[in-house]
């Protein structure tokens, strides 16, 4: 008897469990979804407001590893000419901790760059999840490396040179 019981009582926890981490999971695609959405609706207040007050964005340029006021400042012309960005997302993962407070993800979206991969990391704040760390990435098939490689030498080249590489 104890057994069965001790069987029902793990089910019953690791069922809890699934599930929650799956609402999770839907509320942060969600959140994602409205994230790109407000982009593309050029709504500055509900763009940055998914995003956590410390939040990172960093772009598809070498230098654009922004603080949240960084971004802010760069985007709010985009958004106040009416016009922000538009990526769709096309595919999504998203992973869950075990605190059930801190999500990443990866997607694929699709925009004015053609197919981008974005990445992040997601945090539950005051019950509702937060970008708190965003990158974006231009893909490149590997058959076309070369050729990209060229054509951003020069410019990365310089920049390396200020960045002091090793």
């Amino acid at each position: 008897m104890k057994t069965l019981l001790l069987f029902f009582l793990l089910l019953t926890a690791t069922t809890s469990a699934q599930n929650n981490s799956s609402s999770h999971s839907a509320a942060i695609d969600n959140t994602l979804n409205e994230w790109h959405a407000a982009a593309a609706a050029a709504d500055f207040n509900k763009y940055f407001g998914l995003m956590a007050p410390d939040a990172r964005f960093i772009g598809t340029d070498a230098t654009e590893n922004w603080t949240i006021q960084e971004f802010k400042d760069f985007a709010k012309p985009y958004f106040d000419r009416g016009a922000a960005w538009d990526f769709q997302p096309v595919q999504r993962n998203i992973y869950v901790d075990s605190s059930q407070r801190i999500a990443w993800f990866d997607e694929l979206v699709s925009g004015w760059m053609k197919l981008c991969r974005g990445s992040g990391i997601m945090e539950l704040i005051d019950d509702q999840w937060k970008i708190k760390h965003y990158v974006l990435s231009m893909t490149i098939p590997n058959a076309n490396a070369n050729d990209v490689i060229k054509i951003k030498q020069p410019l990365e080249d310089e920049l390396l040179k200020t960045l002091g590489s090793r």
